[in-house]
């Protein structure tokens, strides 16, 4: 014991940087074992801490572990000099004496003789007793507290379970209003197959007039040809007997002209006594003249005689051709005489059809007469359960203003005590307003409503609420406030109904005095009546606190009136409030309705896809002008006709070529969602101004075809070339301008024109035509030889991106709602030919994984790769059933094969583990595997091997080990190379020139892999 006495003696007489350099040397081992709470109460004893250090070191928010308190309170410490660690040392003592063992090297006494004298034993006893004591007391505290929030928490179970049958009730009512709406929506649906079929007959029987009149019209013209070809065979017929007549009697002149026998004797004899006779010489010149004039007029008479046998055989000739044109003539007039009973009998089938299709309308008709009377009986049942309901839910509220009334009652004086023990801090609401059917007006704050935002309905989420009231479509601003339209109301309707109902019942009003004042400023000059209010709920929790208000655990609602004052409501959870009229907010979106009768004539729009569509020029005197539209107002949503859904358009992220061919069909009644954005238009007007850009469009396409450079100022591309498309109407809307883009940056290179993507389709199909008129022999290629011409790609119209929406022809024409053969065609064709396909831009930072094609080659070829470092095969995990399904679910599995009471799965996992070990993953899956990485945002490397039967030789070896034939390698890579065309990514190609064997093969496929790994990588 004298021991003890003296060596605990000895820290006192120990100097104080010996004490604490004692202390520091274990700092790490103190901090890490003590808790401050049990040492303090001591300190305090030994005058060495203050209140407010003890609650500093206890409650201070600086200090988020125990570590950093008892750091803290050692530096505290500190500051008392020798005292500090006396007092320190002492409380290790009772506290923690093994580290009082290890700082001091004494063992631990409990002899109250033996401390510093810092403080006496009978303090310590009274503290180790008040410390006793509070806890005590803070045991029961927790104890009273604990039966307190039982109580409540059965309150609360009791509030769920009615809160939950309300919720049930809404469920039902709720599961029969869209039970409802599918069966309208089935019958519309209906109603428009009808239309759409009535449509297609009226169209055939349309076209079966049309080709019956044309059938007439031929065969009126065809008699007519009939009856001139008779006439006409009539006139030759008497030409060609007029001519035989004249040439048998021109015959008959000739042979009389033919001297007979006994003449010509009588003339030689006249002859020869004429020679005998003699005659002057003047007689003489007068028998040679007459001589010659017979001669003369005999060779004439010669000649006519062979130009009208001439004549006789050309009429001949003519008479026999006549009359083959005569024969075929009367075939062609029996074959048009049948198809016209052909055709007679195809319209009267046509008729009947036609009837039928009637009798089946005026059906139709009837079962919808039916149908909208019966949701019109529905809409009469729904309105008396509103009302009800609401009936219902004024005696909720009288109920619970009793209720709260009496537990304010009871409750006042407990929580006035409480309230001056433990005051309860007040946190102020931020008052929020709603939005209203038009935009709001924060231009100043000078006149403010008021506008709680409500606490949320029962069973109802509190954003649909919202939405549902700030909902702005072209079809809610036409219907009625009470429309008898069989279509079902819209969820504005219903709460314009339930205020009506709430104003209809001012009674309710007449228990609550209290009056709030707000909205001092605010549209003093409005009517109560105005038709053109709109409606918030308002919730009196959210409201601040005065001296008159209830106690926080009472709710009761306000109503917002035009006037200086809120009326009180009955402390229902929530009621819809009539309010005043919203104004019109520059920032917000606003809904502009006008008659929009050639909308381009009346604006100008610039911008484009990147920008937004922007409002540059309003002509005086428009309609648009009349609806303040000015420049700098950018165009978000197009709504033309309401009777249509397909003409709604949103303007965000649309092309200026779009957008301008949208607005072109703007015709009449419009509602345009307009916003304000001046900083916006005024740097787009600056790039313009400063042509550092000509639009406002910037996307990126992938050319599906070879385009040839034919003027000044086209870019040549090549197939799947990436550019990069800046202005969509340049030159006046015939051609797009772009950059074509190199394959490690995004940046462009080499500018130019290039077709629009009407004229590149048209130039698509025309390259196809010109392949397809090709010899088999020019057609066929060898893999890897001469450039790419096409890459056949079609997409679906009804699933086709928005950016191409309206690039079709025939969807981008005016007349195509009034065209019905344009309709009937947009119903046949579904699918249409994509000569550019948009792509986007992404950069891997990690290795990204390997895919091969083909497979066969690709198996080879992980083979060898991985035995080098860098690469190593993505392996197939064994998924049981459980560990399938939450995979599946998770959607993380690439490609499965089944197996024997599970599944062996390329999973997400597996890929990325490889990808964070700086590895290339080898992956062994099908092309059709690549669209799923791509949602992973997992961008794969595709290497193409091209295969011919030269390079199959090379595989021989290789394919034995894998039990396959050369001619089942050739089939896979031809069959496989078909669906590369597919694969909404670049790929690299390697061709069969480039590598000898398979070494040459593997360090070519290092190099590829290497250079795609720098490249960009881009993904449709």
């Amino acid at each position: 014991m004298a021991e003890l006495c003296r060596t605990d003696s000895s820290l006192t007489t120990l100097d104080e940087e010996l004490l604490w350099e004692m202390l520091e040397d274990h700092r790490c081992r103190i901090v890490r074992s003590i808790c401050p709470s049990r040492l303090t109460p001591y300190l305090r004893q030994a005058k060495v801490l203050d209140q407010l250090d003890e609650e500093e070191v206890l409650h201070s928010p600086r200090f988020t572990n125990t570590a950093m308190r008892v750091g803290y309170l050692l530096d505290l410490l500190k500051t008392r000099g020798k005292n500090g660690a006396i007092a320190f040392l002492e409380s290790l003592k009772f506290h923690n004496p093994d580290i009082y063992t290890l700082v001091t090297g004494l063992q631990p006494s409990v002899d109250f003789t033996n401390f510093s004298g810092l403080m006496e034993t009978s303090k310590l006893t009274e503290c180790l007793a008040g410390a006793i004591g509070s806890l005590q007391e803070e045991l029961s505290q927790e104890k009273g507290q604990k039966e307190v929030l039982l109580r409540q928490c059965q309150q609360l179970q009791e509030r769920l379970g009615q809160a939950e049958a309300r919720a049930e009730g809404l469920r039902q009512l709720e599961a029969d209003h869209s039970r409802m709406k599918r069966e309208v929506s089935a019958h519309f649906h209906e109603v428009l197959k009808l239309k759409d079929e009535m449509l297609s007959l009226s169209l055939h029987y349309s076209n079966a007039l049309q080709e019956k009149e044309l059938a007439a019209t031929r065969c009126r013209g065809l008699q007519e040809e009939l009856y001139l070809m008779q006439q006409e065979l009539q006139r030759e017929k008497m030409s060609s007997s007029c001519e035989r007549e004249f040439r048998e009697r021109s015959l008959k002149m000739a042979n009389d002209l033919e001297p007979g026998d006994e003449e010509l004797s009588r003339l030689k004899e006249e002859n020869e006594r004429l020679r005998s006779l003699t005659f002057s010489l003047v007689e003489k010149d007068i028998l040679e003249q007459n001589l010659d004039e017979a001669l003369e007029s005999r060779q004439e008479l010669v000649d006519r005689i062979h130009s009208l046998r001439e004549r006789a055989v050309a009429a001949e000739r003519q008479r026999k051709q006549y009359w083959e044109e005569k024969e075929q003539t009367l075939l062609q007039f029996q074959k048009t005489k049948v198809d016209c009973e052909i055709y007679r009998e195809k319209m009267n089938a046509l008729q009947s059809q036609v009837v039928e299709l009637q009798k089946e309308r005026d059906q139709a008709y009837s079962a919808r007469d039916g149908a909208q009377m019966e949701i019109s009986q529905n809409l009469t049942e729904k309105d008396a359960l509103r009302r009800k309901v609401f009936e219902l839910m004024d005696q909720v509220c009288e109920l619970r203003q009793q209720v709260q009334r009496l537990q304010v009652q009871a409750e006042s004086l407990p929580k006035q005590e409480a309230g001056a023990r433990e005051p309860c801090p007040k946190r102020k609401q931020r008052l929020v307003r709603m939005f209203a059917l038009c935009p709001r007006d924060d231009s100043d704050g000078s006149s403010s409503e008021v506008r709680p935002v409500p606490p949320p309905l029962p069973g109802l989420d509190q954003s649909q609420l919202w939405s549902d009231l700030s909902a702005t479509s072209s079809r809610e601003l036409v219907d009625s406030f009470r429309s008898s339209s069989p279509v079902p109301p819209s969820q504005q309707s219903l709460y314009k109904r339930a205020a009506e109902d709430f104003w209809e019942d001012p009674l309710s009003f007449s228990g609550c005095p209290e009056i709030l004042e707000v909205d001092q400023g605010g549209s003093l000059g409005a009517k109560k009546g105005d038709a053109d209010l709109d409606y918030e709920i308002v919730d009196r929790t959210d409201l601040p606190e005065s001296e008159n208000s209830l106690p926080p655990s009472s709710r009761s609602l306000y109503l917002s009136t035009r006037a200086h004052e809120l009326r009180p409501l009955p402390p229902c959870s929530n009621i819809p409030v009539r309010r005043r009229l919203a104004r019109k907010i520059l920032s917000q979106v606003t809904v502009l309705a006008f008659q929009g009768d050639a909308l381009l004539e009346q604006i100008n729009v610039i911008g484009g896809n990147l920008t937004g569509i922007f409002i540059h020029r309003v002509t005086p005197g428009s309609a648009a002008d009349e609806m303040a539209l000015r420049p700098g107002t950018q165009i978000l949503m197009v709504d033309y006709e309401a009777k249509e859904p397909l003409s709604k358009a949103v303007l965000e992220g649309m092309t200026l070529e779009q957008a301008i061919r949208l607005l072109r069909r703007v015709n009449g009644f419009c509602c345009l969602s307009v916003k304000v954005n001046m900083e916006g238009y005024k740097k787009l007007v600056q790039d313009l101004e400063a042509k550092v850009a000509t639009s406002g469009d910037s996307f990126y396409i992938r050319v599906n075809l070879a385009l040839e450079r034919r003027v000044e100022g086209e870019l040549q591309v090549y197939c799947n070339d990436i550019l990069h498309v800046t202005d969509t109407l340049f030159q006046g809307g015939s051609c797009w301008h772009a950059h074509r883009v190199g394959p490690y940056s995004t940046k462009g290179t080499e500018q130019g024109t290039i077709p629009n993507y009407a004229r590149a389709q048209q130039l698509l199909i025309t390259l196809l035509q010109n392949m397809a008129h090709q010899s088999t022999t020019a057609r066929k290629q060898p893999s890897g030889g001469a450039q790419k011409l096409v890459r056949i790609i079609s997409m679906d119209r009804t699933k086709a991106s928005p950016l191409w929406s309206s690039f079709d022809g025939s969807q981008s024409d005016p007349n195509r709602v009034e065209d019905p053969s344009a309709v009937c065609f947009w119903a046949e064709s579904c699918f249409t030919l994509v000569p550019y396909t948009l792509v986007h831009p992404h950069r891997p930072s990690r290795p990204r994984p390997v895919l091969f094609v083909p497979r066969m080659v690709g198996k080879i070829v992980i083979e060898k790769l991985c035995l080098l470092q860098g690469f190593k095969k993505c392996p197939a995990a064994y998924l049981n059933q459980e560990e399938y399904d939450a995979s599946s679910q998770r959607g993380d599995i690439i490609q499965e094969r089944e197996a024997s009471g599970g599944r062996y799965c390329v999973t997400r996992k597996a890929v990325e583990s490889l990808m964070g070990k700086n590895t290339h993953a080898l992956l062994d899956i099908q092309l059709d595997s690549v669209c799923v990485l791509h949602r992973m945002e997992i961008f794969p490397i595709i290497i193409h091997v091209s295969i011919n039967e030269k390079v199959a030789k090379k595989f021989k070896k290789a394919l034995q080990r894998l039990n396959t034939a050369e001619d089942q390698l050739l089939e896979a890579a031809r069959q496989e190379e078909g669906e590369l065309d597919k694969v909404p990514c670049l790929y690299s190609s390697l061709a069969p020139e480039s590598w000898s064997d398979l070494d040459a093969l593997l360090g070519c496929v290092r190099l590829a892999i290497a250079d795609e790994q720098k490249k960009v990588v881009w993904t449709e």
